[in-house]
């Protein structure tokens, strides 16, 4: 979708929206209307019990010339300092309209003292909630295709097209982790996951490297060959730099789990809703698309993510149920349930991005367990970390931008549950307690003085309802976090 800023309204056909607050007159936010305009849209929004709450619309149409306009009122709410007020706003206005018949849409925010980057943020809700994934559909009815192409946020003052930047670059990142989830396994397998990043990431910068089956096998990978073996595409660990920090600053690390199809392996999983397992690299698919945004807006920051990439197949070569295997830090696991993979392959890509690059500072992202949408549902992604100024910074990066998190707990008594009789450890404890048993596993792999924070985010990938930023379907959930949580703390 087109954005764009202008100090007043264009000329020509386009539905205009004009944001109401609470405790706004109606008569002065319609001021520039006819007054006829005015009475019948008051009444229209009266007739459908609009009350002015945040993300509510009221549709009615007016004379323009000798054609028609929609005109939509939409609420922002009583409270001034709602977190992600405006990305709610400009999403729900694309909701209403993309497949309306409306090509263009003008937002007037003329008098209500909206800043420039609160602008920025309503275009950006607008374009991401207009995201689409439809290369696959042959035959679409007419009224199911988009129609909206542009936005026009007017009134917005100096410095929106400055601030819209940014926010243009977190909409490449999102709307990248959003093809990469939505793409069947077919597609999108380790090898085909490492050459998309390399096509989108390498002409922003974005240093790439790659570790094969055979280069993992010399440096000790077992935790994630062991997933990968049932598979005939072979697993990769993909390596992505952003030096926007200078020489010598210890990076932030982000690690994402990347399995790109999940049978459960050998412990299968049911037939039933197994196709959804194509998002099962969520976590990687939101690493990704973090780096574009961060290296689209050229980070002050030095950055180094790592997507740890397999698929898990019930081959006759596949791990199983009783297998030990040795993992990167040589920490030996018993694989009790090979559906349990996620935080075999997070294993090895921690320890190898501890040895390799030292980071003071390590977030992994993903979708790890069932237990954490019992847990939280679909509203919160799960923190578990040993530091609280990280989980506190992260917290507010997720609440700022509406990816939501709520922090889980860990501990000792937790860690004894995933002791096992002839190794280090085993790989899933008891049923109760899945999302934390899982959390301590992963933090024996973290290095003492090593600030980690663990994100499930197992209810948040992908969405079987549609919300403010996205329809049905791959949701981007986390890269507009990490890009907050990058630019509030690590950049100077």
């Amino acid at each position: 979708m087109n954005v764009r800023f202008a100090s007043d309204r264009p000329t020509g056909a386009y539905a205009l929206a004009l944001p109401v607050r609470g405790d706004d007159l109606l008569t002065d936010r319609l001021a520039s209307l006819p007054a006829s305009d005015r009475t019948l849209v008051a009444r229209a929004a009266e007739s459908q019990r609009f009350e002015r709450e945040l993300g509510a619309v009221a549709e009615t149409f007016v004379a323009e010339g000798d054609a028609v306009r929609r005109l939509i009122l939409v609420g922002l709410g009583s409270s001034r300092d709602e977190a992600a007020l405006w990305e709610r706003v400009g999403g729900a206005l694309t909701a209403k309209l993309l497949t309306s018949g409306e090509t263009r849409l003008v937002v007037d925010l003329t008098g209500l003292d909206v800043s420039a980057a609160d602008a920025a943020r309503l275009a950006f809700a607008a374009a991401a909630r207009s995201w689409r994934y439809d290369i696959y559909r042959t035959k679409q009815p007419k009224k199911q295709k988009p129609t909206l192409e542009e936005i026009v946020v007017v009134g917005a003052g100096e410095g929106a097209e400055g601030a819209w930047g940014d926010q243009q670059a977190l909409l490449d990142g999102l709307s990248f982790t959003r093809e990469l989830v939505t793409e069947p396994a077919n597609i999108i397998y380790p090898e085909t996951f490492v050459e998309r990043c390399r096509k989108r990431m390498e002409p922003l910068g974005v240093e790439i490297e790659v570790l094969d089956e055979k280069r993992m096998a010399e440096l000790g990978f077992g935790a994630l060959l062991g997933v990968g073996q049932g598979s005939v595409r072979p697993p990769r660990l993909l390596v992505l730099k952003w030096n926007g920090g200078g020489e010598g600053g210890k990076p932030v690390a982000l690690v994402g789990k990347g399995i790109t199809f999940d049978t459960g392996g050998i412990s299968i999983k049911p037939a039933a809703g197994m196709e959804s397992m194509k998002w099962d690299m969520g976590g990687a698919g939101a690493v990704a698309g973090a780096m574009v945004a961060l290296a689209s807006r050229k980070a002050r920051a030095n950055i180094v993510a790592v997507c740890a990439l397999a698929e898990n197949m019930p081959d006759g070569n596949a791990q199983r149920p009783g297998d030990v295997v040795t993992s990167l830090s040589g920490q030996t696991i018993e694989v009790i349930n090979t559906d349990a993979e996620g935080r075999l392959v997070l294993g090895d890509a921690l320890t190898w991005v501890q040895r390799e690059h030292k980071p003071e500072v390590i977030v992994d992202l993903a979708t790890l367990t069932g237990a954490m949408v019992i847990s939280l549902g679909h509203e919160y992604a799960g923190i578990f970390s040993n530091d609280d100024g990280l989980a506190g910074q992260l917290i507010a990066a997720g609440t700022e931008t509406g990816d939501r998190l709520w922090r889980m707990p860990m501990g000792d008594a937790y860690d004894k549950l995933i002791e096992s009789p002839i190794a280090d450890m085993k790989n899933v404890g008891p049923r109760e307690g899945g999302s934390i048993t899982a959390a301590v596993f992963l933090q024996r792999f973290i290095e003492s003085g090593v600030a980690w924070a663990h994100l499930d985010i197992a209810g948040m990938a992908w969405s079987d309802k549609a919300a403010s930023l996205y329809d049905k379907g791959a949701t981007g959930f986390g890269v507009a976090l990490l890009d907050r949580f990058v630019a509030a703390n690590f950049e100077r």
